[in-house]
């Protein structure tokens, strides 16, 4: 358990590094990326020839006896949706960083890059279940609050993982379209459902954040692993072949169902190892976009 001085110093630390890498790279195609994408009613004026007839304000036209059209723009106020792994599992590394680090430092850069173009930001935390949410709010110290639950939140669950519960909750929380990021090790029950109705709904995109242990296991001999899930420990024979590839065979199989889930229903997916550059990584991917 952290103690507060401990999470205010990580808090500052994260603030430093990711405010400083959303300033001066991923502002600007954070911005470009998911600029509005919905238009907005701005203000009525006289007709011009030209003017599209479909937007001429019948109700204006007739109070004037003069033929007014109405004006929209784009909105620009976006809502930026993080949906965030804190199960047990988000708890293992082995190299650099643990998947929870990696996690909370990707949450913090598309934070601070979200409020950088004003938008605003909310949280789903979850497990097996729905841990906290945290409303979409503007400002810093909205922001610094979230990086503080990042940080400090633990999980209350009994068990496992349920990508799927964290995408129902958005899907019924927010009736207006958002940008909406599920960062996770997807190591979960199955979410195709759920995610084909967010996709259709929000401008969703997945990040799967795994380890390079999560698909090798070293050989080592007999050791005692535990699940980090569920709980349950057991004996392993490291040295044994097929142990070992029965290990990197269930995680291709979590890895697999996540790309074919995410293709089928039209959402984009990031894939991110714990010991890897996260941010030529994420420039990539705002590019590609």
């Amino acid at each position: 358990m952290l103690t507060t001085a401990e999470i205010l110093k990580r808090v500052r630390r994260i603030e430093i590094k990711t405010r400083g890498l959303s300033n001066h790279i991923f502002a600007g195609e954070y911005h470009s990326t998911f600029k509005g994408r919905g238009m907005s009613f701005s203000e009525v004026r006289e007709y011009t020839p030209g003017d599209d007839i479909r937007s001429i304000d019948w109700n204006v036209t007739a109070r004037f006896s003069h033929t007014y059209v109405k004006v929209f723009e784009e909105e620009r106020e976006l809502t930026l949706m993080l949906l965030v792994d804190i199960s047990s599992s988000s708890l293992f590394g082995t190299h650099k960083r643990l998947k929870r680090e990696l996690i909370t430092e990707l949450s913090a850069v598309l934070s601070f890059s979200a409020a950088t173009n004003n938008d605003k930001v909310g949280v789903i935390f979850f497990s097996d279940k729905i841990e906290k949410f945290i409303p979409p709010k503007k400002g810093r110290s909205h922001i610094l609050r979230i990086i503080r639950e990042l940080v400090a939140l633990e999980p209350v669950q009994t068990g496992g993982t349920r990508v799927g519960v964290a995408l129902d909750y958005l899907n019924n929380v927010l009736k207006k379209r958002t940008i909406a990021f599920v960062l996770s090790d997807f190591i979960s029950e199955a979410y195709d459902t759920p995610l084909q109705l967010a996709a259709r709904k929000h401008d969703l995109v997945g990040m799967q954040v795994y380890d390079k242990n999560d698909r090798e296991l070293p050989s080592a001999g007999l050791i005692q692993v535990v699940d980090s899930e569920t709980g349950e420990m057991q004996w392993l024979d490291t040295d044994d072949k097929n142990v070992r590839k029965n290990y990197t065979a269930a995680f291709e199989q979590y890895k697999g169902y996540c790309i074919q889930s995410f293709r089928k229903s039209g959402a984009q997916l990031l894939q991110l190892r714990t010991d890897e550059d996260y941010v030529k990584a994420l420039q990539g991917f705002f590019k590609g976009r």
